[in-house]
């Protein structure tokens, strides 16, 4: 853990869903659609107006977040295009303008019907905003437009625009468990957006608010957060973007830093009609448990249509996942590292004095426990069913006297193909393993 109360919460959940939509999903081409086709805002503004979804629906949304065991939602209140989805005094390019409705506002009003925590996702970057840099930026959808060459802008006043829309957001919308700023690239980093100065305003609106790192780094580095004296723009967790980090993150001085990765369903974030390489459930849930074998949380996204649909292939993910969820959900809430070393056959995550065995592939012969001795089991069961499993009392186990076997029968099928979870609980007075690793 990290040692700060107010990040348990994150720590414990481990699982949640991130909500990419907007104006971009009309078109269906992904959220980055503007800049990859050169877009200028008049190519753009058909679809803004056109852009009045009927099929959004924030408590079903958020239902199939609770019921896939996801603990907290982060929703676009604005992506890159500028388009706020939140009823805003600073612009007409929003949605209470065009459609009549706040998406903020009945996204997290849902979330607090559910029980799920609230968090918001807001770009830095605004490819609407006229003071936004345009010519010679690397991503604006006009970088390389001559008729933008010379055009000069007054990045403070987009700085101020900017800054009032996120007061608007820590004050308008009750709390606010989690700001997910993004990003930085370049120069366009922490004192850019006058990073020390925004951080102080939204930790004031929002004590215990808990804030991304990407004020200062974007998705391929990890900024101050890892130096050990991290900066007042640093945020509170790393957000490492479509990879799993190979040993989990820690700062220079070996200590455990908060992170989450944050993962799409198929290739996109915000939809894309023709992707669909959508990655399966079973392997879904086995990335989420590598991930809180890390220390790490997992951040699912789902990207609803231009009509407002989630996507019926999300769905059914979400669905399986909600299956495994329901009786092994255990094993990944609350849970975390623990000092026994990666067993080849899977994974472990562990709570108080309790382990969980991850068994990914069948084994012959019993399935090791790896870092337990006899005299530290209390009794072992299987998660799914709650069927206790004996400890192995075979002559071929016995010759490995060092190990502990948990027997799981003849059936050499494993009771779940996805990830059988075997729940080792230990004796008061063993020298547990089980604890979660703190730094």
């Amino acid at each position: 853990m990290s040692g700060r109360d107010y990040m348990k919460w994150f720590e414990d959940a481990r699982f949640g869903m991130f909500v990419h939509w907007g104006v971009y999903a009309l078109i269906g081409r992904g959220e980055w659609v503007r800049s990859n086709e050169r877009m200028t805002a008049e190519e753009y503004l058909p679809y803004v107006e056109r852009f009045q979804p009927q099929s959004f629906d924030a408590d079903a949304i958020v239902s199939l977040a609770a019921k896939a065991g996801m603990k907290y939602l982060v929703f676009t209140a604005r992506h890159h295009d500028g388009y706020c989805m939140f009823d805003t005094e600073t612009t007409d390019y929003q949605s209470m303008h065009y459609t009549g409705r706040d998406f903020v506002r009945e996204m997290t009003d849902a979330c607090r019907r559910h029980g799920l925590k609230t968090g918001l996702y807001y770009s830095l970057i605004d490819w609407h905003h006229p003071d936004y840099p345009h010519y010679g930026d690397r991503i604006h959808p006009q970088r390389d437009d001559p008729a933008w060459k010379g055009v000069s802008h007054d990045f403070d006043r987009y700085l101020r625009f900017m800054h009032e829309q996120i007061r608007e957001l820590c004050t308008n919308y009750g709390k606010i468990d989690l700001l997910w700023l993004d990003y930085s690239y370049d120069n366009m980093r922490a004192e850019t957006w006058r990073g020390e100065q925004l951080v102080q305003m939204v930790r004031r609106l929002q004590p215990g608010i808990i804030l991304n790192n990407r004020l200062e780094a974007s998705g391929e580095g990890f900024g101050s957060l890892l130096s050990g004296s991290p900066a007042v723009t640093a945020g509170d967790f790393v957000s490492p973007e479509q990879i799993i980090p190979p040993q989990g993150i820690t700062d220079c001085r070996g200590r455990h830093v908060p992170w989450e990765a944050c993962v799409t369903m198929n290739n996109h974030w915000g939809y894309c009609a023709e992707d669909h390489y959508y990655k399966p459930a079973g392997m879904l849930i086995r990335k989420l448990v590598e991930c809180v074998s890390k220390n790490g949380n997992m951040i699912l996204n789902i990207g609803p249509d231009g009509d407002g649909a989630v996507p019926a292939e999300s769905i059914r993910i979400l669905e399986e996942i909600a299956g495994w969820m329901k009786h092994s959900g255990e094993s990944v809430h609350g849970c975390g590292a623990v000092p026994v070393g990666k067993p080849e056959y899977g994974r472990i995550t562990g709570r108080d004095d309790v382990l969980y065995y991850h068994v990914l592939e069948g084994m012959i012969g019993g399935v090791p426990l790896n870092g337990l001795k006899r005299e530290q089991i209390r009794k072992i069961t299987l998660l799914k069913t709650g069927e206790e499993i004996p400890v192995s009392d075979s002559w071929i186990t016995g010759n490995y006297p060092d190990l502990v076997f948990a027997d799981l029968g003849e059936d050499p099928r494993l009771p779940d193909d996805i990830d059988t979870v075997l729940r080792a609980e230990l004796t008061e007075t063993s020298d547990t393993p089980g604890k979660m690793v703190e730094y």
